[in-house]
Order: C-alpha cells, then sequence, then structure tokens
C-alpha cells in the first residue's frame, strides 16, 4: 500500500489554469488587511482624578450625614 504523493500531478489538480496558475476566488487573501481597525485603547485617567473622585463621594456623604444631623437639632 502506498501513500498519496505529498506533491500531486498538477494535470490531476483540479482548479489550475494552463501553466499551473489558479482562477481569480480560488485562493483566499494573503492577509487579513484589518491593521489598524480595532476599537481605540483608551487611556487610564490621570492621578488627580483618581485621588478626586473618592474625596468628592466622602464629601458627598458626609455633608449628607451633617444636613440630617443638624436638622435633627434643629428640631429638637
Amino acid at each position: 500500500m502506498t501513500s498519496p504523493s505529498a506533491d500531486p500531478d498538477p494535470s490531476e489538480t483540479p482548479g489550475l489554469q494552463d501553466g499551473n496558475g489558479v482562477n481569480p476566488g480560488d485562493t483566499p487573501p494573503s492577509e487579513a488587511g484589518t491593521s489598524g481597525l480595532s476599537a481605540h485603547e483608551s487611556k487610564e485617567p490621570s492621578k488627580g482624578l483618581n485621588k478626586a473622585i473618592p474625596i468628592a463621594i466622602v464629601s458627598v456623604a458626609f455633608l449628607f450625614v451633617l444636613f440630617f444631623l443638624v436638622r435633627i437639632a434643629l428640631l429638637d
């Protein structure tokens, strides 16, 4: 039992034109052509903004609690 040849006879290979060329569309493109089309990478926020956001949240929470403490104090 012989294995099939790794180099088939061109006269028996389907899809070849004269001169061993191939028909247009018979082979996939050589590259995807999608280079540079990916989503833009967003940069990280600045270090100042990373500190400002928690400070703002704590400040709002403090004012919220202070408002109710003052309101309770004025009702008494």
